[in-house]
Formats: C-alpha cells, sequence, structure tokens
C-alpha cells in the first residue's frame, strides 16, 4: 500500500465540462462528478492524481485528512 493511498483528496467540479473535449467529460464521469459545487472525495493514488490532471482547470482539489 501506497503512503500516499492514506490520504484523501476531495475533489471538486467548478466548471462546466460542456464543450470539453471527450476525454476531460469522461473523467470528470469517472471521477462521479456530474454537477457544478458536487464533491467526492478518493484515496491519494496516481490514477486518480491523473485523472484530476486531464480535468484540473474544471476542479479544485484539496488534501482530506
Amino acid at each position: 500500500m501506497s503512503v500516499m493511498a492514506d490520504k484523501k483528496l476531495r475533489i471538486t467540479q467548478v466548471k462546466s465540462a460542456i464543450g470539453g473535449q471527450r476525454n476531460q467529460r469522461e473523467s470528470l464521469k469517472a471521477l462521479g462528478l456530474r454537477k457544478i459545487r458536487q464533491s467526492q472525495e478518493w484515496p491519494d493514488t496516481q490514477q486518480v492524481r491523473g485523472l484530476v490532471n486531464t480535468v484540473r482547470h474544471l476542479v479544485t482539489v484539496e488534501e482530506v485528512s
């Protein structure tokens, strides 16, 4: 188990995916985000960081202990 996996990330959608690229819309869907101001908590893993990196202009990320 990774040391990073002990932490959690709260990911909040702050902008719309309308007009975005298909992979960006699918990344939001994979993160469980459908509406603006909706939040989800995910373990801090490389896979989740990769999804967040794809949509970094549409979301805010904060670490939750």
